[in-house]
């Protein structure tokens, strides 16, 4: 299997949209599941009850094939991005809300107790204390959700988006694999880059680690 470079000089405009476009889907999807997951974990967290029914429906929202979710959602949101974005969404959900829910798990009582007898209303104990503590286990999940979404997004091509995912497609039709090793490619290095990313972010946002290190 050779590699017509001619080609990709050729398209080298068109690559650089379409890795954009890939990586503009993949990221608004993390960003909204992290947004939705947040609030969702705290509540699972602290309201023992609805534990088991948000872990076990975002599971079950999980097992559901993902171009089956895509079909599910056009008829509400039709042939856009907005339908990739929620498909998206809803699979990075099981892996966020598990993860930030562990990672809240994880924060030792007696911290906790300290914050209280020190004063700290709830809400700044889970901003201030809860949240940087579970921050990376919090981070992991990101990062699994984010390397996960962008594998994701070229299944979007069977509604017409799919980002890179158009070169898989554009090659098996022309029976032509420069497109589809490019688009393979193109595709793990977003994933590598943006999980290094990610590794530097939580090295940031947690020096306390580094010290103890």
């Amino acid at each position: 299997m050779t590699i017509d470079w001619s080609w990709i000089g050729d398209h080298t405009d068109d690559l650089t949209s379409l890795t954009l476009s890939h990586l503009q889907a993949a990221m608004t999807a993390v960003f909204f599941g992290v947004l939705i997951s947040l609030p969702l974990a705290v509540i699972a967290h602290r309201v023992r009850p609805l534990r088991g029914f948000l872990l076990g429906f975002s599971n079950i929202l999980f097992t559901i094939p993902s171009i089956a979710i895509f079909v599910l959602l056009l008829p509400i949101s039709g042939l856009t991005r907005t339908t990739t974005v929620i498909g998206l969404t809803v699979y990075t959900l099981v892996v966020l809300l598990r993860n930030t829910v562990e990672g809240l798990d994880s924060v030792p009582a007696k911290t906790k107790e300290a914050a209280k007898a020190m004063g700290t209303r709830p809400l700044r104990t889970l901003l201030t204390v809860e949240f940087p503590l579970a921050l990376p286990v919090i981070m992991a999940g990101v990062r699994i959700a984010t390397v996960m979404s962008i594998s994701l997004v070229s299944v979007a091509t069977y509604i017409g988006d799919g980002g890179l995912g158009q070169l898989f497609t554009d090659g098996f039709q022309r029976n032509f694999p420069t497109p589809v090793i490019v688009g393979v490619v193109l595709t793990i290095l977003l994933a590598v880059v943006a999980d290094a990313l990610l590794v530097a972010v939580q090295y940031v946002l947690t020096p306390w680690r580094r010290r103890r290190a």
